[in-house]
């Protein structure tokens, strides 16, 4: 473009700026990013991470669309191109499902927004009590557990790991089975066992209000499936290839997000036990906690171009 054209074209935008006639600036990002789509996989903890950030995505001005699904299908999801961000990819237990997504290029794994987890087999404290400290120590008391292994929903990767700990028959569990349910159907038939005090082993992780709930210990023994440290582990946020440089600006927020155990155990117990609205429990939670925001939004705008720690703070409520 040469100077006279460039002049004329910058006389004519300033013009229609002061007429009303140009847009504002938006966020450098293209129209498609918009909506940003969100893979949530029916884990408390990964809903109430995904509401808080989509509280701050409205806040600036996106849209959001959240969709329940099954771990495989979050993943497969992405690579279509069906959704776009997945704030669950716990590591390593994860792995074998996640890993040749992000090594065939089709799902980035961006930072981390939660360390200090774990994920692993466990028990009733009074079963710990009893000498079931380890996963070595089940088979032995193989009658009291019915020979049952309680994972969540099936596919995902907690029951994957206890299938090939059934399959390979480590421990002596070759002969044990694994009992798909749910979050929400396992918890609850935790709940009745623990009221008779009957035996009872699942697949228990932090964080969760599971483990205020009820008097539970983790199980040692697992670390060539769960990882070492109690399957300790790293959540790590995922969006399909190429996201966070097309939509940058959401991008950096996604960058920037960290949880910790303290604020997901609090949320998770208000939407489990209380019955909140994961929406209004992620809100009250930021008004609460508004430096929370001040790190999430750095170098982050509105969808139009301001500020956008300002604008969420406004939009929720928060004095400046």
């Amino acid at each position: 473009m040469n100077k006279t054209i460039a002049m004329h074209s910058t006389a004519l935008s300033l013009g229609m700026l002061a007429c009303g006639l140009v847009a504002p600036a938006w966020a450098d990002e293209p129209q498609s990013c918009e909506t940003v789509r969100f893979a949530e996989v029916g884990w408390t903890d990964i809903t109430a991470t995904t509401a808080m950030t989509s509280e701050v995505l409205e806040a600036l001005g996106y849209q959001t669309k959240v969709d329940t699904v099954s771990v495989p299908i979050a993943y497969s999801g992405m690579r279509n191109g069906d959704f776009d961000v997945f704030l669950g990819n716990w590591m390593p237990s994860m792995a074998s499902i996640s890993d040749p997504y992000i090594e065939r290029g089709e799902v980035d794994r961006l930072s981390a927004n939660l360390k200090g987890a774990k994920y692993t087999l466990a028990v009733p404290q009074y079963v710990h009590d009893a000498g079931v400290t380890s996963v070595a120590d089940l088979d032995e008391h193989a009658d009291k557990f019915e020979s049952s292994l309680h994972g969540i929903e099936a596919g995902n990767d907690g029951n994957e790991l206890i299938q090939q700990m059934i399959d390979d028959d480590a421990f002596g569990l070759g002969g044990w089975q694994l009992v798909d349910s749910s979050e929400a159907g396992m918890l609850a038939e935790l709940r009745a066992r623990v009221t008779r005090e009957e035996w009872m082993v699942f697949l228990g992780w932090e964080p969760h209000p599971m483990n205020t709930t009820f008097d539970i210990a983790y199980l040692e023994g697992a670390d060539d499936y769960f990882g070492p440290d109690l399957g300790g582990a790293t959540v790590y946020t995922n969006t399909r290839a190429g996201f966070a440089e097309e939509c940058s600006n959401v991008g950096s927020l996604l960058e920037n997000l960290n949880f910790t155990l303290e604020m997901e155990n609090r949320l998770m117990g208000e939407i489990m036990n209380e019955g909140s609205d994961p929406r209004e429990a992620a809100r009250a939670y930021l008004q609460e906690n508004p430096d929370v925001l001040d790190a999430w939004l750095e170098g982050v705008d509105t969808r139009d171009g301001e500020p956008g720690a300002e604008a969420v703070k406004a939009e929720l409520g928060i004095d400046a």
